[in-house]
């Protein structure tokens, strides 16, 4: 009964027009009391619209993937460490400010001591804050003196990041501060990071880290088990 009332009253335009108000008033009642009495339907559409959802969301993921790949891994303007020729790469989006990419840069650091072949491409996603935003244009400042992983390193290990932790860090690894602050608000530094931004957003990535790994994507925090397993796959492929 209410399969059918509910079909009478989808109808096309032209016949819905057909319907009175009492009819119509029926049919809701008809289908609100079908509901009440049957309410795992809407949980089972609930889920089934939450799947479509996810899939979708996935298959523009994969797309976007394909898409900028060039950029997410070939940047100009994104540090890299590791082997430069590595036959693995592995993205990180990330924030100095982040609790979670602190735990996990130990990790990649050593991956990449363990792992000859592994090439780490960083983008810098500062989301947290002021604070996070300086210490990413201070970041990638010091790659113009050629410091980016150790000044990377230390601000992971920093528990509060502000003007005067940046300097204390430059002087520290022996950085021209001065040069440093200056090159902190050139405009290719603001590029890089806006063009990060765009990335993070085409890629559907809203949180820190995000790790892609070929055209593989994973947002959060990953153990080191993980990791291997995402690169094993990766060289598994290109073979």
């Amino acid at each position: 009964m209410a399969i059918a009332a509910l079909a009478v009253f989808c109808a096309p335009a032209a016949q819905a027009q057909d319907i009175t108000p009492d009819q119509k008033k029926a049919f809701e009642k008809v289908i609100r009391d079908y509901l009440i009495q049957n309410p795992t339907i809407i949980r089972e559409a609930l889920t089934a619209l939450q799947a479509r959802e996810e899939a979708e969301k996935q298959a523009r993921q994969k797309q976007a993937l394909q898409n900028r790949k060039a950029e997410l891994v070939n940047d100009p303007a994104a540090p890299v460490a590791g082997n430069p020729k590595g036959d693995v790469t592995v993205v990180e989006f990330f924030d100095y400010n982040c609790g979670y990419c602190k735990r996990v840069w130990p990790m990649i650091g050593a991956l990449m001591q363990a792992d000859k072949k592994i090439r780490v491409v960083f983008k810098e996603f500062a989301i947290l804050g002021p604070g996070s935003l300086a210490a990413a244009k201070a970041a990638l400042a010091a790659d113009r003196q050629g410091k980016y992983l150790e000044f990377h390193t230390e601000l992971m290990r920093a528990r509060g990041i502000n003007d005067r932790a940046i300097d204390a860090i430059a002087k520290k690894l022996g950085l021209d501060v001065k040069k440093l602050r200056a090159d902190m608000e050139r405009p290719e530094i603001e590029a890089a990071l806006q063009k990060n931004y765009r990335l993070a957003e085409d890629l559907g990535i809203n949180g820190t880290p995000a790790f892609v790994i070929g055209d593989t994507m994973v947002p959060g925090a990953i153990g080191p088990e993980q990791l291997a397993a995402m690169i094993a796959a990766e060289r598994a492929k290109k073979k």
